[in-house]
């Protein structure tokens, strides 16, 4: 990504990371049109609750792989194969460790965390059981994540796309087959993705078992170059606290929402799956952002890789928009495809209509803190967004339940925090502070 035309690279790039992520995506949202539509409201608002639980044990691993990310691709662009093996295997052993370490405390935290969320009693068995066998089976998540990142991080996101379509496929087949014939109900649509997500881990460990670049992964090398991984820890680590910490304060968001009944928390969740895919094209694009970054100065390329965040942006804003008008447009449409009770196909499309059109600002404060992380600043962007996201959200929410109590004010929350985000992390940047990270890595 050091050469050629910029606006095509990073959008080559990205759309095979925006066609991944629709299928990451693909199984929450099957499960919970599934359970939706052939075991109930309660049980779609189980599987929509449970998300900011499932998030916050799994951000955290994501974020250190977003580190993973950043020190492979700034190693692969200054031809470093010594070190881009090394990054690797590290990465692995550290991962090895988190599958155990996330599986026990997922399983063990289960109950504490619906308490916190004041989850009704209505959804309460069904979100313990979906959760508990979730993350009996996350390893597969957390490898598939790992082996995935250390592919974007050398310029190849194909790879993870066609694994993802296998297995977003086979989720979809035994969502049916689990939970519609043989009516296993929400533990059915819980087995289905552990299975699939366990399919496309053995495919992209395959991948790099079989790689002819220094990514390859050999086992008789698996071992930790504590250097390396300090590193990857340094930039991954603020992340993963960012995200982490962010969904944790997303659990406490939930139990507002949860305090206004099933038939809210029901079309709280279908607005939260669509918003996930409305995330995708700005989300992808960060990703981008991130490796073109990195890739562009470890091989000294200040110049381009300021012009690649300045196009991430727009790209990210004209996807976003296309995208966002016809969801706008077939809003109690896209509800129902989850559920098409009244109550909650009225507060579904309220939702979606109400916060969409802030989207724009979201892509702002995504493509910039990609861009950051890339530079190997990750802690600015983490102290940002925790204060907007966490702190800010927070205070507005506990005042506006209080003052207004209603659903609408609750639920704009979350533009609030975008719009606040989006100011704060763009001034850092055009401040320049980042360039000192730059420098840093130029030394070693």
């Amino acid at each position: 990504m050091t050469q050629g035309v910029i606006w095509k690279q990073i959008l080559m790039f990205a759309l095979p990371l925006i066609a991944g992520n629709l299928f990451q995506q693909l199984y929450n949202t099957v499960d919970s049109i599934v359970v939706g539509n052939f075991v109930g409201k309660e049980a779609l608002a189980a599987v929509g609750s449970v998300g900011p639980i499932l998030n916050s044990m799994i951000g955290f691993f994501v974020g250190l792989s977003t580190g993973a990310g950043v020190v492979i691709s700034q190693y692969y662009g200054a031809k470093d194969e010594e070190k881009v093996s090394g990054a690797v295997h590290s990465m692995l052993c550290l991962t090895l460790v988190l599958c155990a370490a996330i599986t026990v405390l997922g399983v063990l935290l289960c109950p504490i965390m619906l308490s916190l969320m004041q989850t009704p009693g209505d959804v309460y068995q069904e979100a313990k059981t979906y959760l508990t066998i979730y993350f009996s089976g996350v390893s597969g998540l957390l490898l598939y994540n790992m082996g995935s990142g250390v592919l974007r991080a050398v310029g190849d996101s194909r790879h993870p796309l066609y694994f993802l379509i296998f297995s977003a496929c086979t989720n979809t087949v035994l969502d049916v087959v689990l939970v519609a014939g043989f009516h296993m109900g929400i533990a059915g649509a819980a087995w289905a993705t552990v299975a699939a997500q366990s399919l496309s881990a053995m495919l992209v460990f395959l991948t790099l078992m079989h790689s002819d670049g220094a990514y390859r992964i050999v086992w008789r090398r698996l071992a930790v170059d504590w250097k390396i991984l300090k590193k990857i820890i340094s930039v991954g680590l603020p992340a993963a606290l960012q995200m982490v910490i962010t969904s944790v304060s997303n659990i406490f968001v939930q139990s507002y929402i949860n305090v206004f009944g099933s038939d809210v928390m029901a079309g709280w969740s279908a607005y939260a799956k669509l918003d996930a895919f409305m995330m995708l094209p700005m989300q992808s694009v960060s990703m981008a952002a991130t490796t073109f970054v990195g890739q562009n100065l470890g091989a000294g390329e200040l110049k381009r890789a300021k012009k690649g965040t300045h196009m991430s942006i727009l790209l990210s804003v004209c996807i976003t928009v296309l995208v966002m008008i016809p969801l706008l447009i077939f809003a109690p449409f896209m509800v129902g495809l989850f559920n098409s009770e009244p109550e909650v196909l009225r507060f579904g499309t309220l939702f979606v209509r109400m916060l969409s059109p802030f989207y724009v600002a979201c892509c702002i404060n995504q493509i910039y803190a990609g861009s950051l992380r890339g530079a190997g600043d990750s802690r600015a962007p983490m102290v940002i967004m925790l204060c907007c996201f966490v702190f800010f959200r927070q205070i507005y929410l506990f005042v506006t339940s209080r003052v207004f109590g209603t659903i609408g004010w609750v639920a704009f929350g979350y533009p609030a925090g975008w719009i606040l985000c989006t100011v704060l992390i763009s001034i850092y940047y055009k401040m320049g502070r980042w360039k000192k990270h730059v420098i840093q890595m130029e030394k070693e």
